[in-house]
């Protein structure tokens, strides 16, 4: 019998193999739930479709399982479809979903001032303009696809309309308090490109609302996500879970992860011979966790975690030196 009805979750996505970066958030947020006495769920999150590696989601679980991993309960996102179906028509008969058909050139053109990486607001300019998807689909017939670059075949997007009285602030559990003006920052915010509302932004708060998640763990770079999401949770009549954002896995020049800082996917590593006992004790002593880097099993780390030991800066990851 658990001791507590602290829900936790692992959510993979088959973009792309697991990395060192996603494990030592998964880490975080299965210690979280075991040392609470709580249930992990794995939830793969297989619905950015264009960047949908075939065989990610096997190769996902093989590696979470060989790192010694477990969980209570399984799902998949592209089997509850319906639904988001249903959560963008609740918001659609409130007013607050709408077609657009802007493309990121269109909303960079009318930023009244510079911006810096992705946080783009946009204004709202084609709140109104479509009485259904279906008419904002044919008024992109003619859209040159390569304004974008990134959507062979381009559609609609759903947007959040978001309403002026949108200041929200959290106190998230490591990362502290945050708040933001969601309409000043970022206007309507994308939930979807999907018509039937199948997006990361409507599927993630309605899963975990229905699965009784009770924290989120997940990488700092989703911290200003947090506030439009926490919209969402209030506009659908959801409790919206607790916070606890880790911060990222970089390479020596500061930035994420990436290909350029070589081959960090777990199937490499066990590939090269590296054992799940020494990426685990890596991971754990980067964490406050130990005071070493000794290979170490995932479950001997239950009732070890403390977030106060926790650095507050990114891991830079040079090799398992």
């Amino acid at each position: 019998m658990r001791a507590s009805g602290y829900v936790g979750r692992l959510a993979p996505s088959p973009t792309g193999a697991l990395h060192l970066g996603n494990v030592r958030t998964f880490m975080v947020a299965w210690l979280r739930a075991r040392q609470a006495g709580g249930k992990v769920i794995l939830r793969m999150e297989d619905l950015d479709h264009p960047k949908h590696k075939p065989g990610a989601e096997v190769q996902a679980i093989e590696d979470l399982c060989w790192l010694g991993f477990d969980w209570d309960e399984e799902y998949v996102q592209s089997q509850r479809k319906h639904l988001y179906d249903d959560a963008l028509a609740r918001l659609r008969a409130q007013g607050l979903a709408y077609p657009c058909i802007c493309s990121r050139s269109d909303i960079e053109a009318v930023q009244s001032a510079p911006h810096e990486g992705e946080q783009l607001r946009y204004p709202g300019t084609c709140r109104d303009r479509f009485a259904s998807w279906d008419e904002a689909c044919a008024a992109m017939a003619g859209v040159r696809v390569s304004r974008d670059r990134c959507n062979p075949s381009p559609v609609p997007c759903w947007r959040f309309r978001t309403p002026p009285d949108s200041h929200v602030s959290f106190d998230d559990v490591f990362a502290g308090h945050y708040e933001m003006d969601v309409w000043k920052t970022l206007g309507d915010f994308p939930l979807a490109r999907d018509e039937k509302g199948a997006g990361y932004a409507i599927a993630v708060t309605v899963d975990d609302a229905a699965m009784g998640v009770t924290e989120v763990v997940r990488g700092d770079d989703l911290l200003p996500a947090t506030p439009p999401q926490i919209l969402l949770y209030r506009a659908l009549g959801l409790q919206a879970p607790t916070f606890f954002h880790v911060p990222l896995v970089v390479g020596p020049d500061g930035r994420r992860l990436a290909k350029r800082h070589g081959d960090t996917r777990i199937s490499a590593f066990r590939s090269a011979g590296v054992g799940a006992e020494r990426i685990i004790g890596c991971l754990a002593q980067s964490l406050g966790i130990v005071p070493d880097k000794k290979p170490i099993g995932l479950g001997s780390l239950t009732g070890l975690f403390d977030p106060a030991r926790m650095p507050r800066g990114p891991l830079v990851f040079n090799g398992f030196t």
